[in-house]
């Protein structure tokens, strides 16, 4: 059975060295929205760790909500930490977006004593996302210069990025409630390669 949390983000080597140069200007706004989804989010696993303990099952609005949240998070992030130039719309609906998490529809049914004790469980996978946040941090630092440098985003450094942020975001999902076992350290559908564009000019951006 597939890991019902998966990641993708499309690679396009040439970018634009002025958004990517103001990247951490232009992502305030969605900063600020995502603080408030993000304290929303959290009262609602709080709840719904409560109705999994005693049902088993995911209200499925709840759940909905919350995988909103961990989608429209997962394009900010991709968006800030340069995995594309594409701005990303404001709020879940986010299925076209370059940089994208994949969430099943919530199981029948889930383990309540996995839940119970997810504090616990989870201590492992957030020491890895610890530490995978770090390369991610990394990657994309070497990366701006790269791009504001010569324009382009060099393979490694996306692959450095996605490897990082790929892996965080499927272990806060876990966290989250979102699935019941453990995230896998990489995925086959981490990411879907396109051509790049041809090198006579930038791909459209806000500001390009």
């Amino acid at each position: 059975m597939p890991y019902p949390v998966t990641f993708e983000a499309d690679y396009v080597e040439k970018r634009s060295r002025l958004t990517t140069f103001f990247r951490w200007l232009l992502v305030i706004p969605h900063a600020i929205v995502l603080v408030f989804y993000a304290i929303a989010a959290g009262v609602v696993v709080i709840v719904a760790w409560f109705a999994l303990v005693f049902t088993g099952r995911w209200p499925r609005s709840m759940y909905d909500f919350v995988a909103g949240f961990f989608r429209y998070g997962t394009a900010v992030h991709g968006y800030f930490y340069l995995l594309t130039d594409e701005y990303p719309p404001f709020g879940p609906d986010v299925d076209s977006y370059p940089v994208r998490l994949n969430i099943a529809p919530p199981q029948e049914e889930y383990s309540r004593l996995k839940v119970l004790f997810r504090i616990i469980l989870a201590i492992p996978p957030y020491i890895i996302a610890y530490a995978m946040n770090i390369v991610m941090q990394v990657g994309a630092f070497l990366a701006w210069f790269a791009i504001v440098a010569l324009g382009r985003q060099p393979k490694g450094l996306q692959d450095m990025i996605v490897l990082g942020m790929s892996y965080q975001q499927r272990a806060y999902a876990y966290i989250a409630l979102l699935a019941e076992d453990w995230p896998p350290f990489t995925d086959d559908a981490t990411r879907r390669v396109e051509e790049p564009p041809s090198f006579g000019t930038l791909p459209p951006t806000i500001f390009s």
